[in-house]
């Protein structure tokens, strides 16, 4: 590798998939990494989020699983929203593989820490808003930013979420469109809940007609002194939202996320009446169609919700972007070695990543016709509610929560050899 002039790559967005990206490329000796963040400091959006089994095996990989800490989802209940009845109880991990350390609910911003910690220092540059990028044939990609400012990378990773400006650009006829679901979310003292029955034992699901109720510890609370607690109230029948509108992270009364329970238990009344007064946030959930191709210009990777608009179905979207991330610089250091070109390596990410996603919009499809095969038989709510919930508990989905990223790479390398 002796003269070889260094490969550049543009990382568009901060947030756990552009970090972790960040994190396996600059590993790389022969890469120049930037990560381009347009907010002015690290920020991170919503209130908890899952880990599983599969998130700790690439957190692991990225040496930055020390410290990420929450609350244990080992004992979670489903439950009638209207009565309060325990439908389903889970005490133990579904598969007896899954790692020691458990399915637990954390703070996003402690993934976030975890993630910056690994960061080379000046690797990510902040207020740098990407509005436009420009194929310019051999010489990479010209990104423009909000500030009128421009750089040129060989490599660009649009790792900006699901309103992706660099999936914009390279797929314009792309549309997204809003669920008719938001989710008001917030982070309030476990001290403030403990008078009512039932809420902060467990982990635990509501379910209603009209939306859904999650509650779960975001600590553990042997390491802090006041944990917090989650309450997530979505709902299915919101009012239109357009795709323009910046409605993620907004706002939202007491009032407005109490009218979405009003017929829920009075104990999830309770739960929300206990929060204090400009605390819950409101985010508006949109999806988009399977992308048939997640590489373009053989120089630009879509990573995470860029790469697979899914309303963040399956609950383990963080943890997708960081496999991405890690299996692109797994690519670039098998092609650089090989004396390959930089657009083999996205060759290889387009064909590891992508089938995997294909299996998650066809399990998608089986879940919603089984729930449309179930709305036309006109079933009383009580039946189509254990039926739903059979179909979000069960059903292989060992293929995601137990993934191992790791060896996916390497039965990738066994085929490759094979195939010689």
């Amino acid at each position: 590798m002796v003269g070889q002039a260094l490969t550049s790559v543009a990382i568009v967005g901060g947030g756990p998939g552009g970090l972790a990206t960040a994190i396996a490329l600059s590993e790389l000796p022969f890469l120049k990494v930037t990560l381009y963040e347009k907010n002015t400091e690290p920020r991170e959006a919503g209130a908890g989020i899952s880990l599983s089994t599969n998130a700790w095996r690439v957190l692991d990989l990225l040496g930055a699983s020390d410290g990420v800490e929450g609350g244990s989802k080992a004992n979670t209940h489903q439950r009638n929203a209207y009565t309060g009845r325990v439908l389903n109880v889970t005490r133990h991990p579904e598969n007896p593989a899954a790692d020691s350390r458990g399915a637990i609910r954390a703070r996003r911003t402690r993934l976030q820490s975890a993630l910056l910690s690994r960061v080379p220092e000046g690797l990510i540059q902040f207020d740098k808003k990407v509005v436009s990028l420009e194929n310019i044939s051999d010489h990479g990609v010209r990104l423009v930013f909000q500030d009128q400012t421009e750089a040129i990378a060989d490599i660009v990773v649009g790792a900006d979420g699901l309103h992706s400006v660099v999936r914009r650009v390279l797929l314009p006829d792309h549309q997204l469109r809003f669920t008719g679901n938001s989710a008001f979310r917030v982070l309030v003292p476990k001290s403030h809940l403990a008078h009512i029955p039932d809420i902060t034992t467990t982990t635990s699901w509501w379910w209603g007609e009209d939306g859904h109720v999650y509650l779960s510890d975001v600590d553990d609370e042997g390491e802090i002194k006041d944990p917090h607690f989650e309450i997530t109230v979505r709902s299915y029948r919101e009012p239109e939202v357009s795709g323009k509108t910046v409605f993620w992270g907004i706002p939202a009364t007491n009032e407005k996320v109490g009218s979405r329970v009003e017929k829920f238990d009075h104990r999830i009344r309770d739960a929300v009446s206990a929060v204090t007064e400009g605390e819950w946030r409101e985010f508006a959930t949109f999806a988009g169609p399977r992308l048939d191709k997640i590489t373009h210009w053989g120089k630009v990777a879509l990573i995470g919700d860029a790469s697979h608009p899914l309303s963040g179905a399956f609950g383990s979207g963080a943890t997708f972007a960081m496999e991405d991330g890690w299996i692109l610089a797994r690519a670039l250091e098998f092609t650089r070695f090989a004396s390959h070109p930089a657009r083999d390596a996205l060759q290889i990410f387009e064909q590891i990543r992508a089938p995997y996603y294909a299996k998650m919009y066809q399990h998608l499809d089986e879940i919603r016709d089984k729930t449309q095969q179930l709305q036309a038989q006109e079933k009383d709510f009580d039946v189509f509610l254990q039926a739903k919930i059979d179909s979000f508990l069960y059903g292989d989905k060992d293929f995601i929560y137990q993934n191992d990223i790791k060896k996916v790479w390497d039965d990738y390398l066994v085929a490759e050899q094979t195939r010689l």
